[in-house]
Parts: structure tokens; C-alpha cells; sequence
């Protein structure tokens, strides 16, 4: 059950509050020291003008340590309270949160909000993520160029494009993957090892995936021409891979190849 955060929760407003809260997440069944692994009562929080408030000490391995050590907000000099709101943020913003409108909100540095952001999205990263699709289930594929434009640099040229491809389930998640190269060699072991073999697998007509049936065990891919597909007229969504924005296209609504060159498809 999802519990509602409001913005007037005291852990946004008071340490102490967002301290004992990050202390209730972490350890809810008493202070874990991330040196030893000791539980339970062999902590000690130390109390006085000259210790930092939750700050414990192991009876075991008798070394300090706080709710921080052993998460991303390790080595971290910012308030409880700024990481609280900071989490809250990055994990309630339905289009993404930019380190500029964290350095905005939070009244902090760019430097600072950049520090929050990369810390955030990693703690958000599944360590053993489960595979896309299965039996009955549809996964798309799909890659693009990112990088800036020679307009915006005043006095260099822009660096190359990076590659990005990504997975998309029907109804599900999407993965996406910084590659070096465009090529079979790096998308294919990519696609096999994410990708159940049961999958309805779809793509374009790029052959650089590097997907042939049924030797990869994908025996139910499909290629899709992009002109055909531009031109379905019933009503579906379509993602945006470069911004990961989906939007509804209404049946009269046209939709040409140019238009949908760099979109994957989701019939309803």
C-alpha cells in the first residue's frame, strides 16, 4: 500500500523529523552498522554537544556511524531534510525532475542539485532486474541519436551523438541502454539477454539489431514498415524514445513517417 507524502510533512520542514524518518526506512527493526553488520541492541547513539545528532556507535566493532553511511547519502554534507524533499521530488514528477529545477526548488547550487540528482536516479536502479515480455506479451525496440546542437556551443564544435536504444514493453516498462555503436554486435547481446524468448518481439527494418529466428529463440519477431505504421488510423499511443513522454493520437489524427521516424507504437 502507497502511503501520500504531502509537502507540509514536518520531514520536508524539521531534521530531526527527516533524520528519524530516514532512520525508520532504513532500519525499522533497530540500527544496522554498515561496518560489521551488527543488529539490534549492539548500537549505541551517542548523545551530547560534542556528537552530531544520530550518530551511533557499535559495541561490537566499535566504529561511528549514521543512517547515511552504506546509502548514496554517504559522504553527504546536506541536511536530512533538503535529501527528503530532494527523494520526494525526483520520485513524484510524472515528466522528470532536472537538476536546474531541483537547484531552483531546494535553494541550492547547481553543483549541489547535479550531486542530488546522479545519487537519486542510482538508488532508483534495479539490481536484478526481472526480463521483458513473456508469453503473450509484446516488446519493441527501437534506438536514437542524442546529443546537443552546434547552435547552442559558442566556441566549440559539438561533440559526437551518443547512441541510445531502448526496450519497450506493452503496458509495462521501458530500459533504455548507452551503447557505443548502432550495431549488431553490441545490440544483440543486449536484446537476448533482456527480452524472455517468449516474447512477440517488434521492430523496424533495421537489420542492425542482428535478430534472426529462430536460432536467438525470439521465434515471434516482426518487423513493422515505418510507413505503414504512420499511416494506422486507430487509436493508440505513441513514445516519445529521446523524452519518454507518451501521448494520445486520436484516430482522425494524421500521422506521417516523419512524424513517427523515431516513436514506437502501442495499439490500445
Amino acid at each position: 500500500m502507497t502511503v501520500a507524502v504531502s509537502l507540509t510533512d514536518p520531514i520536508f520542514t524539521d531534521e530531526t523529523a527527516a533524520r528519524e524518518h530516514f532512520e525508520a526506512v532504513r532500519w525499522p527493526d533497530g540500527p544496522v552498522c554498515p561496518h560489521c553488520g551488527a543488529t539490534g541492541e549492539t548500537a549505541t547513539q551517542l548523545a551530547g554537544k560534542s556528537h552530531r545528532a544520530g550518530l551511533h556507535q557499535c559495541n561490537a566493532c566499535r566504529e561511528p556511524f549514521t543512517v547515511k553511511m552504506g546509502s548514496v547519502m554517504e559522504s553527504s554534507h546536506l541536511s536530512y531534510r533538503k535529501w527528503a524533499l530532494a527523494f520526494h521530488l525526483m520520485a513524484s514528477s510524472k515528466k522528470g525532475m532536472s537538476a536546474h529545477q531541483l537547484h531552483r526548488m531546494l535553494g541550492v547550487t547547481y553543483k549541489t542539485a547535479w550531486f542530488l540528482a546522479m545519487r537519486i536516479r542510482e538508488a532508483m536502479r534495479e539490481i536484478n532486474p526481472e526480463t521483458l515480455g513473456g508469453e503473450g506479451k509484446f516488446v519493441e525496440a527501437d534506438e536514437t541519436f542524442t546529443g546537443g546542437k552546434a547552435k547552442n556551443r559558442a566556441y566549440a564544435s559539438p561533440p559526437p551523438k551518443e547512441a541510445v536504444m531502448a526496450l519497450v514493453e506493452r503496458g509495462g516498462k521501458v530500459r533504455s541502454y548507452h551503447v557505443p555503436e548502432v550495431t549488431a554486435t553490441t545490440l544483440k547481446p543486449i536484446i537476448v539477454d533482456t527480452i524472455a524468448k517468449d516474447t512477440h518481439f517488434r521492430t523496424d527494418e533495421s537489420g542492425r539489431r542482428g535478430i534472426r529466428q529462430p536460432q536467438d529463440g525470439h521465434s515471434l519477431h516482426r518487423r513493422i514498415r515505418s510507413w505503414r505504421r504512420a499511416h494506422q488510423q486507430h487509436r493508440g499511443l505513441f513514445l516519445n524514445l529521446q523524452t519518454r513522454d507518451l501521448w494520445r493520437v486520436s484516430p482522425c489524427q494524421s500521422a506521417t513517417p516523419k512524424a513517427i521516424s523515431r516513436r514506437v507504437r502501442f495499439p490500445l
